[in-house]
């Protein structure tokens, strides 16, 4: 019998079969610290040692290894202790084996002198509380820093292949998001500083996301600014022709004034040019009024008109209102509303719409005959619309010129009417304000009972 309560010779071939799958260094001491057992030391019978040399130091590590260790380097704890082998087996030199000694487990963390981490674990042996040794399992050096590195590695493979397809994600976005948007932008860019060069905006109305969105509405967006243009084009030729024919007669009067030979010639040229300064007059106002129109229905705020009410107000003032001595009968009627319906109403400017309604009255009384004049107003509801009528007997409206008559300065009066008493613009601002208010504006003319009978003219709101 030995005189350690640890037999050593016991233990041994339990240790070896324990350690030889880690590799792990197993030291066992005794009570007074002194080494009683060292893996190192254990052979079996057949074992092959090896030993690794150390590398030579002509052989340069390639420059990937000397990055990463480099790296490796630069995130190590440089505090750890540096761990010296004990000659002797003396244990007390460990401090985790003297703290194992009073039965609490210990953990130390050293570096060898080639700077690889070595891990030693030290707990008591103990019998009935009673501690009669320390067993103190160590890592081989280089063990945790391999163990450490292949993490590293693959937590950097892992990063590698995130940042491959954050990168062909980036690109897939850039191709379907970012390219599509430059493209729009630069193409809004381009219509900036070309106004007057038609540009095509880039169609990406076939995607279903908010880039054919944008796209669509870009477009609809350039096309109106495009018919904006032209229309504002379109109205100032027009304005400048309607105004050279007055300002061309007036200047003709006024060059031949001081050249009529008696008073009746000069009083027959002030007439003229009385004329042409009212018919300027008339003109201006009312182009003063067709510029301003879109500009006023899109600043002012829209509010709840209730057309029953509001046209038979406007046609109580028509009836008590005569033009060229006329007698004209004004009829109103308003239609029965379907059931659930609660009123005859529309969000618009009621100004405006009392403006069309006015103009379509006028336009009417002015075709309708000097005897048994009659116009004829209705009100009606077809499915969500609101349906305004105005019919008068008078004369009708040339096939022709049923498109015709919606044009700015196009003038169709009825005979015996003074020359220049109508600007050509009430029914075109008419059909602009019925537009802007979401309708239509439409004439027609009223079929007899005989073939190619026209008993007057139709203008549906």
């Amino acid at each position: 019998n030995l005189d350690f309560p640890i037999n050593p010779e016991r233990v041994a071939p339990v240790l070896r079969r324990l350690i030889s799958p880690t590799r792990t260094r197993a030291r066992i001491y005794d009570r007074d610290a002194n080494l009683l057992l060292d893996s190192r030391h254990l052979y079996s019978r057949g074992q092959i040692l090896r030993y690794d040399l150390p590398p030579v130091d002509d052989e340069q590590p390639a420059l990937v290894e000397r990055v990463e260790k480099f790296i490796f380097d630069f995130f190590r704890n440089k505090d750890l202790p540096v761990y010296h082998e004990q000659p002797g087996g003396n244990g007390a030199a460990f401090p985790e084996v003297v703290k194992a000694l009073t039965g609490s487990p210990s953990t130390i963390v050293r570096v060898s002198e080639q700077g690889e981490q070595i891990v030693s674990v030290a707990v008591p042996i103990q019998r009935f509380r009673a501690v009669l040794g320390v067993l103190m399992l160590s890592t081989e050096g280089g063990d945790i820093d391999k163990i450490v590195a292949a993490e590293r590695k693959a937590i950097l493979r892992v990063f590698g292949v995130a940042a491959l397809v954050t990168a062909i994600l980036s690109m897939l976005l850039a191709s379907t998001i970012a390219n599509p948007l430059r493209r729009l932008s630069a193409a809004a860019v381009r219509v900036r500083r070309g106004v007057k060069n038609r540009e095509e905006i880039p169609d990406f109305s076939d995607r279903q996301d908010e880039i054919g969105n944008l796209s669509i509405a870009v477009r609809d967006m350039t096309n109106a600014l495009y018919a904006r243009i032209e229309a504002i084009e379109s109205f100032a030729a027009d304005v400048s022709h309607e105004l050279k024919n007055p300002l061309t007669s007036l200047r003709s009067a006024v060059e031949t004034l001081p050249l009529a030979k008696n008073d009746t010639s000069r009083a027959r040229l002030m007439e003229i040019i009385q004329h042409d300064v009212k018919r300027l007059d008339r003109l201006i106002t009312d182009i003063s009024d067709a510029s301003r129109l879109d500009a006023e229905l899109a600043r002012e705020d829209a509010g709840t008109v209730d057309l029953k009410k509001f046209i038979t107000d406007l046609v109580a003032v028509s009836r008590e209102t005569t033009r060229n001595k006329k007698a004209v009968e004004i009829e109103l009627k308003v239609a029965k509303l379907p059931t659930g319906a609660k009123g005859y109403y529309v969000v618009g400017h009621d100004l405006r719409i009392g403006q069309v309604i006015t103009n379509l009255i006028e336009n009417a009384r002015s075709f309708v005959p000097d005897e048994h004049g009659h116009i004829a107003i209705s009100l009606a509801r077809a499915g969500k619309f609101n349906i305004i009528t105005v019919d008068d007997n008078g004369p009708g409206i040339r096939a022709e010129n049923i498109d015709r008559i919606f044009e700015r300065f196009y003038t169709d009066r009825p005979a015996g009417e003074a020359f220049g008493q109508n600007s050509g613009l009430g029914l075109s601002i008419s059909r602009q304000i019925v537009e802007a208010h979401g309708g239509t504006l439409t004439a027609e003319n009223i079929p007899g009972t005989k073939p190619g009978e026209i008993k007057g003219a139709r203008f549906v709101v």
